[in-house]
């Protein structure tokens, strides 16, 4: 909950500005609801994909304050970000209510983005995986039922303790966990799911830090927060490489 509308405007103009030259890697930007339409026209024929930050399952109806998957295909999205660790903890979502909502968007031809991740206190009693793998089972269990996981879905693993907190997770201990991420979808669906969905970390992503993490062979990408609001720190980071 960032950013005037030409604040936005000014900041998805710059990063395409910083940008365009960049091959091999992907852009999203991801603004509040009421912004989307006026980013979508500052994209214009960029390559920068658009992103609602939440949606509701349901294709219409009685509620109130929702933001149906229709709705933000209607505005030009192609992704949504699912189960944000705020929307999480602030709001209540629960496994079963991103499960539905990760089925709806394949439905309304979306890519979602679903979040998973451990709090500090989790970390510290040693139970990451256990807490990992089970936000897995609840938010994807349409998905294993069929033993099937579109391979355009993305994941993204942002320890909670990490998230605009300066601490971040070593590049190390993202691998390990990515790595456990992509040994469970091995486990739980048939098709190349395993080896093409596309795993992000997300957790105070800087400049400074990002090429060490993207040189983690299962770190596929970042999901960036304080940091994506300049396009002085966010292009750098999509630069890492160049």
């Amino acid at each position: 909950m960032n950013l005037s509308l030409q604040e936005s405007v000014d900041l998805v103009s710059a990063i395409a500005d910083g940008t365009n030259a960049v091959e091999g890697v992907d852009v999203l930007v991801a603004p509040p609801f009421t912004w989307i339409p006026g980013v979508k026209e500052a994209i214009g024929e960029n390559r920068i994909f658009l992103a609602a930050q939440n949606m509701h399952w349901e294709a219409r109806g009685a509620f109130t304050g929702e933001v149906s998957p229709a709705m933000i295909v209607e505005a030009g999205c192609t992704h949504v970000i699912l189960g944000h660790s705020e929307r999480r903890s602030l709001f209540g979502e629960t496994d079963a209510m991103i499960d539905r909502k990760a089925e709806a968007a394949f439905k309304y031809g979306l890519t979602p983005i679903i979040c998973i991740g451990e709090t500090l206190e989790q970390r510290e009693r040693n139970l990451t995986a256990e807490v990992i793998e089970g936000q897995l089972r609840g938010s994807l269990k349409n998905f294993r039922e069929k033993r099937a996981l579109p391979s355009t879905s993305l994941l993204a693993y942002e320890p909670v303790w990490a998230i605009g907190t300066g601490r971040t997770a070593t590049p190390e201990q993202a691998q390990e966990i990515h790595l456990r991420i992509r040994n469970w979808l091995a486990e739980e669906f048939d098709g190349p799911a395993a080896e093409e969905v596309r795993i992000l970390y997300g957790g105070s992503v800087k400049p400074d830090n990002i090429k060490y993490l993207m040189s983690m062979p299962d770190v596929d990408g970042v999901l960036v927060g304080g940091a994506s609001l300049k396009a002085g720190s966010f292009v750098p980071i999509i630069r890492f490489d160049s």
